[in-house]
C-alpha cells in the first residue's frame, strides 16, 4: 500500500546504495523503503510518531532511526551525496543566497531530557562512500545546532522559537543548514553556515566549499562579513544600512569607499526566501516538534533531502 509522497522508484534507486546493509548489534535492518516511508509521512503531516498508519511499521522502528540517522550524520551524508551528484551533472548553481526564517516551536518540544544523542550504531557494509562523507566527521552531538545550549529554542516575539539558516544555490535548493535560538541575529550566523557548505567531489579531490558569488539583505551587513567573505575571494551583493552609510560619509575620506552592489545580481535573493518556504511546505519543519535539537535539524536535513530528490 502507497501513501501520497512515498519515494518513487527512481528516488529509492538513488538512495537504497548509500543505506547501511547490517546493523552491528542486530542484525539486518528492516525495510530501509518503509521507514523511509513513514518519516516522509511524519515530515508532510506532522502527525505524532504513535499516529503513524500500520502499513509503516511498527512506530518505534521508524522514529528510532530517525533519531538515529539525525545523531550519526546519515541525513546529511545523503544530502550531500545527491548534491555531489548535481555538481557533476553541472546541475548546481554556485551563486549562493544566505537567510533565516524562524520556527514556532509547540508546547511539546520544550522540556527534554539534557542527555548526549546515542552513540553511532551502524554498519555501512557494502555502502559506497563519497569522499568525505558527513559521518566522518560528524561527534556524538551535531554542531549543526544540536549541541546548542537550550535544544537551539529561545525566546522571542512568536513566543518559544527556532531559527533555520539557510545557504542556498540558485535553483532554490538548500546547500546548507543550522537551527540556533530564535533569538539569536541573523549576522551572527553568517560565518556557520557558510562553513557547512561542503558538496563532496565523486572522485579525488576536496570538496567544494567556495561559491562563485553570495547574497545576502541588510541583516547581514556589517564590516566582519564582508571580511570574511573578502578574504575568501567570494564576490558579494550585500546592500549597505542606512546608519552605516552615514557613519561613513560623516568620516570623509577617512570612511573608506561604498560597498559595492549589483542590483540585477541582489534580485535573485528570491531564491532563498522559496528555499524557504520549500522547507515549510512539510509541517514538521513549519513546526518544531522534536524536543532535542539534533533530531530536529534531521527532520530540517531529511526534508531538504527531498527537495533535493524531487528537483
Amino acid at each position: 500500500m502507497l501513501s501520497r509522497g512515498d519515494l518513487t522508484d527512481g528516488e529509492w534507486a538513488v538512495l537504497e546504495p548509500l543505506l547501511p546493509v547490517s546493523n552491528d548489534r542486530c542484525g539486518r535492518w528492516r525495510d530501509h523503503r518503509q521507514v523511509i516511508n513513514g518519516i516522509i509521512h511524519r515530515l508532510s503531516t506532522g502527525v505524532q510518531w504513535r499516529e503513524l498508519p500500520e502499513h509503516f511499521g511498527p512506530w518505534k522502528t521508524v522514529h528510532k532511526r530517525h533519531l538515529l540517522w539525525s545523531a550519526d550524520g546519515t541525513w546529511e551524508m545523503l544530502l550531500q551525496h545527491v548534491q555531489a551528484a548535481a555538481d557533476v551533472e553541472g546541475d548546481l548553481d554556485w551563486n549562493v543566497n544566505v537567510d533565516s526564517t524562524s520556527v514556532r516551536a509547540h508546547q511539546h518540544a520544550a522540556g527534554a531530557l539534557k542527555k548526549p544523542p546515542p552513540a553511532p550504531a551502524i554498519s555501512a557494509k557494502g555502502a559506497p562512500q563519497i569522499n568525505s562523507p558527513a559521518r566522518a566527521h560528524h561527534p556524538a552531538a551535531p554542531a549543526g545546532g544540536g549541541g546548542a545550549p537550550g535544544e537551539a529554542l529561545g525566546r522571542s516575539r512568536g513566543g518559544l522559537t527556532t531559527k533555520i539558516h539557510v545557504a542556498a544555490e540558485g535553483r532554490c535548493r538548500p546547500l546548507s543548514l543550522l537551527i540556533r535560538p530564535g533569538q539569536r541575529a541573523d549576522c551572527t550566523q553568517f560565518e556557520p553556515v557558510m562553513d557547512k557548505i561542503r558538496v563532496p567531489r565523486t572522485g579525488f579531490g576536496r570538496p567544494r566549499r567556495t561559491p562563485d558569488s553570495v547574497s545576502a539583505d541588510k541583516a547581514y551587513s556589517n564590516r566582519k562579513i564582508r571580511a570574511y567573505l573578502r578574504k575568501r575571494g567570494i564576490p558579494h551583493v550585500i546592500p549597505e544600512k542606512k546608519d552605516h552609510k552615514a557613519a561613513r560619509l560623516r568620516r570623509g575620506s577617512r570612511g573608506g569607499r561604498p560597498p559595492g552592489f549589483d542590483k540585477a545580481r541582489y534580485k535573485d535573493r528570491n531564491t532563498v526566501e522559496r528555499t524557504i518556504n520549500k522547507l515549510k511546505q512539510f509541517r514538521a519543519v513549519a513546526t518544531r516538534y522534536d524536543k532535542r535539537g539534533y533530531v530536529f535539524l534531521g527532520t530540517v536535513t531529511a526534508a531538504a533531502l527531498l527537495i533535493w530528490l524531487r528537483s
